[in-house]
């Protein structure tokens, strides 16, 4: 089975407007659309922003690590791979130790959509990064973005360590 296959077989649609993928329920929304928004926030709060979109991130990521269940290797691999599957780029694994989970996220959406940027600008992934380094760490963790696609790095990479 293709990935697309098998991305596709995992959504149901309940005939009543909701999308999910086991007990998540998902919105598909183009990469655009949440770029906009982060845009406005930018404007509005400026440096605050990124800290309000990293908030949406982890409480995601909260949700779906809940949804995975399992041991933390297991959950980071399994969260990971879905990261993926859903859109989200092409996560690799770099290192996982008790003191630092390091993630690199090729072909992120909010990259490309962002365009070019200053700095970082994947602050939804960082969030769900964070919330996923808290639960393989097991212990409060900070991420954070050291280079991004936007930024004009070959790809995106994220490194969380403990607070």
């Amino acid at each position: 089975m293709s990935g697309e296959d098998r991305v596709l077989a995992g959504l149901r649609d309940d005939g009543a407007g909701r999308l999910a993928r086991g007990a998540s329920r998902y919105l598909l929304v183009r990469p655009e659309t949440l770029v906009a928004l982060q845009k406005a926030v930018e404007a509005a709060l400026g440096a605050r922003a990124a800290e309000c979109l990293a908030a949406g991130g982890r409480a995601g990521g909260g949700s779906a690590l809940r949804a995975l269940g399992g041991a933390a290797e297991e959950a980071v691999g399994r969260l990971l791979a879905m990261g993926g599957e859903i859109g989200w780029g092409r996560f690799t694994l770099e290192r996982l130790t008790p003191e630092a989970l390091v993630v690199r996220v090729e072909g992120s959406p909010f990259a490309e959509a962002y365009g070019p940027a200053a700095g970082p600008v994947c602050h939804l992934t960082r969030g769900v990064l964070e919330r996923l380094a808290e639960l393989a760490l097991g212990r409060p963790a900070a991420a954070v973005e050291t280079a991004c696609a936007a930024a004009g790095a070959p790809a995106c990479r994220f490194e969380a360590r403990p607070r």
